[in-house]
C-alpha cells in the first residue's frame, strides 16, 4: 500500500468522523433562544429576538410561548408585529409594586404568546419574535425566560430546564438573557453620557454650519473679485478704444 494511498485514506476518515460529529452535535444547538439586538445593560431597555427553529421533519410550529421572570418583573414589554402571527399579552398583579419614573406599577406582563395566523415555521426553517423590554434588573447577570413550542401535531416541546453551572447542557434549556454592565455603550446609557453626545452633536452641527458660512463667504468673495476683474478687463478695453479713436481723428 503506497503512503499517497494510507494517506488519502486516513483523511477519508478523519472528514467522515468531523462530519459525524457535527451531525450529531447539531440538534443540541437547534432550541428557542434569545438574544438582544445591540447590548441588554442592566437598568435599561432592550430590543430582543426570540429565535425559534423546527426541529421536525414532518410536522410544523404553530405556537410560542414565553414566560417572564416573577422575580425580576418589566414595567415596560411590548411586543413587534410578525407577520402571519397573531400575539397575546398576558399581565398578572404583582405583589410588590414597582417604581419606575416616579409612578407605581401594580400589574407587569408575565406571559406572550404567539400564535400562527396565516403562518407556520416549518421543516428546516426558523422565526424570530422580537420584544422590547424595560428596564431590566440591575442586581442581576441574566434573565432565564421559559418557553412553551407547539407544533401542529399537538406536540408541545418545554424549554424549561435552566442550566447548572459545572454541569453539561440540559436537553431543553430555557432561553437565557445576558446582560451588560450598566452604562456601557448601547441600551443604559446614563443620562449624562446622552448629554454628553448630544452636546457632541450639536458642537459638530455648529463646526459643519461654520464650515458652510465660510464656504458661502469664500464663494460670494471670490465672485465679487470674478466680478470686478472682468469689469476691469471692460473698462481697460473701452479706454484703448476711446484712444484708438481720438488718435484717428487728430490724424485726419
Amino acid at each position: 500500500m503506497s503512503l499517497s494511498f494510507r494517506t488519502a485514506r486516513a483523511a477519508t476518515v478523519v472528514a467522515g468522523v468531523a462530519v459525524s460529529s457535527l451531525l450529531l452535535a447539531g440538534p443540541a444547538f437547534a432550541h428557542v433562544s434569545v438574544q438582544p439586538q445591540g447590548e441588554a445593560a442592566k437598568g435599561g431597555y432592550a430590543t430582543v429576538n426570540f429565535k425559534v427553529p423546527n426541529e421536525r421533519d414532518s410536522a410544523s410550529t404553530v405556537k410560542l410561548e414565553v414566560s417572564l421572570p416573577t422575580e425580576h418583573p418589566l414595567a415596560s414589554v411590548m411586543p413587534q408585529p410578525v407577520p402571519g402571527w397573531k400575539v397575546d399579552v398576558t399581565t398578572s398583579k404583582l405583589a410588590k409594586p414597582l417604581q419606575v419614573h416616579g409612578k407605581q406599577i401594580t400589574e407587569a406582563v408575565t406571559k406572550v404568546t404567539w400564535s400562527a395566523d396565516g403562518s407556520k415555521i416549518r421543516p428546516g426553517q426558523f422565526q424570530q419574535f422580537p420584544l422590547s423590554l424595560g428596564q431590566l434588573p440591575e442586581n442581576a447577570d441574566q434573565m432565564v425566560f421559559k418557553a412553551l413550542q407547539t407544533y401542529d401535531n399537538k406536540e408541545v416541546v418545554r424549554w424549561i430546564e435552566e442550566a447548572r453551572e459545572g454541569s453539561p447542557e440540559p436537553e431543553s434549556p430555557a432561553p437565557v438573557l445576558k446582560l451588560t454592565a450598566a452604562g456601557e455603550d448601547g441600551h443604559g446609557a446614563t443620562a449624562a453620557n446622552a448629554d454628553a453626545k448630544s452636546g457632541e452633536h450639536d458642537r459638530s452641527d455648529k463646526n459643519q454650519q461654520d464650515k458652510t458660512e465660510n464656504a458661502s463667504a469664500d464663494s460670494s468673495s471670490d465672485t465679487t473679485a470674478r466680478v470686478l476683474g472682468i469689469v476691469g478687463i471692460l473698462v481697460g478695453a473701452a479706454g484703448v478704444a476711446f484712444g484708438v479713436l481720438a488718435g484717428r481723428r487728430r490724424t485726419s
